[in-house]
Order: C-alpha cells, then sequence, then structure tokens
C-alpha cells in the first residue's frame, strides 16, 4: 500500500527562541519538506499562546508557497468561527491566482483562542450569536463557488482565479459527519482525540464514500531509539502543561524530563488503537503510520512534530521520507 506524506506545521516555538524565529523555521521545514518528497504543507492557526507562533496561517501560505516550486500549500487550518467567510474566499482566491494548483483551504471549527482574543478577533465588538460554524462553511463554499453577477450577492474576487481546494478538519466524529455531509474533504486530527479516529473515519466515509478522508499524527523519528525518547519529552511535556494552561515555548529535553519527573506523565494511562504519539526509529515509526494507515484505509497521512531543536525536527520529517521512500515532484516550469 502507498503511503502519501504530508506536513502540519503548527511552528513550535522553542524555549530561548523569539516567535519571529519560529516562523523563519517554518520556511527552512518547508523548503526541506518539498525537497524530501512531502506532498502538501498545512500551517495551523493558534492565539495567545508563547508555544506556537502561527496567528495569521493565509500570509504564511503565501510565504511558504513563494518559497516553494511543488508543495501543496494550505491552512491546517483557518478558524472560521472569527472571521467573515466571503473575506476568507476572497484572501484565498487571491492565493490561488498568484499559485495556481497549489492551494489548500483547510478550515477548523474549533475557536483556537481564549475568551479574550476571541472577543478581540469579533468583527463588531461584543457582537454574539451569528451563523453556526457549519452554515458558515456553507456560505464559505458559495462564495468560492459563484463566478457571476446575476444577483445581489458578492463576488469574491479574482474571479478567473482557481477554486482552492476546501478541506474541513476535525477532531470528533461530529465533525466527520459535518465533513461527510458538505461533501467535502475531511482531515482527522488523531493526535487530539485518538480515541475516536476509527469512527470519524467510518463515520465520514459512509455520507461521502467518493472522497478519501486523511489522518494527522504526531511524530517524533531520530536515529536511536534513545535519542528519539528524549526528543519526544518535549511532546510530553507540553501535552501535560496543557492540562495546567502553561502555553510557554518548547522545553529542551532537560527540562521537559525534569517537569515530566516533577509532575507525573498523563500520557502513561493513555490506551487507545493506536497512541496518541508516534516515536522512535524511523522504521518503528513507519509500521505504526502504516499500521494506522491499513486499518483505516487511507492513503495520506499528514505528520505534525514538536520538538525543541529545529534540527531535530528537520531530520525527524528527513528520516520518515527516507523509510517510505518519498520522491521531490519534477520541478514546474515557471514562466517570468
Amino acid at each position: 500500500m502507498s503511503i502519501r506524506l504530508s506536513v502540519l506545521d503548527q511552528a513550535p516555538v522553542p524555549e530561548g527562541t523569539p516567535q519571529s524565529q519560529a516562523l523563519a523555521n517554518s520556511l527552512d521545514l518547508a523548503r526541506h519538506a518539498e525537497s524530501f518528497g512531502y506532498h502538501r504543507y498545512w500551517v495551523a492557526e493558534h492565539h495567545a499562546m508563547y508555544s506556537h507562533a502561527i496567528s495569521a496561517p493565509e500570509i504564511l501560505v503565501g510565504a511558504i508557497a513563494a518559497a516553494t516550486s511543488t508543495l501543496r500549500v494550505g491552512s491546517g487550518g483557518v478558524l472560521l468561527g472569527h472571521y467573515s467567510p466571503f473575506k476568507v474566499a476572497e484572501t484565498f482566491r487571491t492565493l490561488t491566482a498568484l499559485h495556481p494548483g497549489r492551494i489548500d483551504l483547510g478550515i477548523g471549527r474549533s475557536t483556537g483562542a481564549n475568551e479574550i482574543e476571541t472577543a478581540a478577533l469579533r468583527p463588531v465588538p461584543g457582537a454574539l450569536g451569528g451563523p453556526s460554524i457549519d452554515e458558515r462553511v456553507e456560505q464559505l463554499r458559495g462564495h468560492l463557488e459563484r463566478r457571476s453577477a446575476s444577483n445581489r450577492s458578492p463576488l469574491a474576487v479574482p474571479l478567473d482565479a482557481p477554486t482552492p481546494d476546501l478541506w474541513l478538519l476535525g477532531s470528533s466524529p461530529s465533525s466527520a459527519v459535518a465533513a461527510g455531509r458538505a461533501d467535502i474533504d475531511y482531515a482527522f486530527a488523531h493526535f487530539i482525540n485518538p480515541g475516536a479516529t476509527r469512527q470519524a473515519v467510518d463515520a465520514y466515509r459512509q455520507l461521502a464514500p467518493s472522497r478519501s478522508p486523511i489522518v494527522a499524527v504526531t511524530a517524533v523519528a531520530a536515529d536511536s531509539e534513545a535519542e528519539a525518547e528524549r526528543l519526544y519529552s518535549a511532546q510530553r511535556a507540553v501535552r501535560n502543561r496543557l492540562f495546567r494552561n502553561d502555553v510557554r515555548p518548547i522545553p529542551p529535553p532537560e527540562t521537559a524530563l525534569a517537569e515530566l519527573d516533577r509532575f507525573g506523565d498523563i500520557l502513561r494511562n493513555e490506551h487507545f488503537e493506536w497512541p496518541r504519539y508516534f516515536w522512535g526509529t524511523p522504521d518503528r515509526v513507519g509500521d505504526q503510520i502504516r499500521s494506522l494507515a491499513k486499518a483505516l484505509g487511507v492513503e495520506e497521512v499528514v505528520i505534525v512534530t514538536t520538538v525543541h531543536d529545529h534540527r531535530a525536527r528537520v531530520r525527524s520529517y528527513e528520516l520518515l521520507a527516507g523509510e517510505f521512500a518519498l520522491s521531490p515532484a519534477a520541478l514546474q516550469d515557471v514562466t517570468p
């Protein structure tokens, strides 16, 4: 079974590193991912977190698309509940005009922000209510598909730009049902809710049998088992910190291990069909990814990697590219 690998980048901010450097790291990783043979590169959206640097994924999508030639680039995803569907349609129509055939528009259904930032992001301060997230998705699709002025509905320009591929991202069976009923592409975040992975994929397939869902996993690969376990400690610490509302930057392994020793590790008692996070040597991580993909019948897996050392993050993606024998796409001819 051939498996396509892609990247989900949350722009982790290593302790001792400016957040702006994390964005520069994203550009560097994207260039490497293209050379390694990854298929697509998605960037996440978070707000008011010291640990993750991307608050405006649409800007980073444009920067990464301009810095690469063959990767599909997209949002993973735009948190549509905060924004006007019309403005999102215009933004991504502009991106597809600049980078035709390479842009994905992934939509997230969560807020990704606390109350203060959620209030600040509202178009009208203090406004409550409005369309549901699923209604907003339908509005967005309508704006993306409409290309004529036959009525008074707004037109998202450039009108001649290709329509970006629309994806709904989720971490629950309800999001799978919403994507299936809307008949749009779907990506499930296994690393957020590993207990619902099979149920969500099955629910989506029942409603959208002609489409192929993808699954996103967290994975850390290294040249040795010991090194992988050391690097993986940062992800463990970050997960534990979130339960304490602690959004500090990504700790180095020494700090992470000390914290886990002091506070314990909530991950130790987790038991799912597949682990929440995959880590180890490339063959071990590869076997875990293949097991999940084969059981679910998915042909593409998106990988997010959170470690303190950016070079180790790049190396992890390189090792997995080698494990799956990825090869870079031929560079496209670009006419000035």
